[in-house]
């Protein structure tokens, strides 16, 4: 069983920036990646970015190319999401998920592990 447990949400202003963590524990393997989904209210799960820590490879979704990074410390068992230039349509529940490396943009019936959720409010 993994367990993953988010953080860093919270109320900002339209370009402003936040950074969200995702604590991982126990047993995870070398074929799968983790990622951030988020779900606007009144809206449906959307993918926004994964890292395969054994490759390296990060994926992003579009609309949030160059504004967003995700990356990760294996000494802290953390990986991360450095979202920069906020905008109101960011406004969304962050979840932190893991799934399998066959999959690199990941949607929420590839994931396998789920975190709570962090809320992520931006005003214009």
């Amino acid at each position: 069983q993994v367990q993953l447990v988010e953080s860093g949400g919270g109320l900002v202003q339209a370009g402003d920036s936040l950074r969200l963590s995702c604590v991982t524990s126990g047993r995870t393997t070398s074929r799968s990646i983790l990622g951030w989904l988020r779900q606007a209210p009144g809206k449906g799960q959307e993918f926004v970015a994964s890292i395969n820590f054994s490759t390296g490879r990060t994926s992003y979704t579009e609309s949030v190319k160059g504004r967003f990074t995700i990356y990760g410390d294996s000494a802290k068992a953390t990986m991360y999401l450095q979202m920069d230039k906020l905008k109101p349509e960011d406004t969304a529940t962050y979840y932190c998920v893991a799934a399998p490396d066959s999959v690199t943009m990941i949607s929420p019936a590839d994931v396998q592990f789920w975190g709570r959720g962090t809320l992520v409010a931006v005003s214009s």
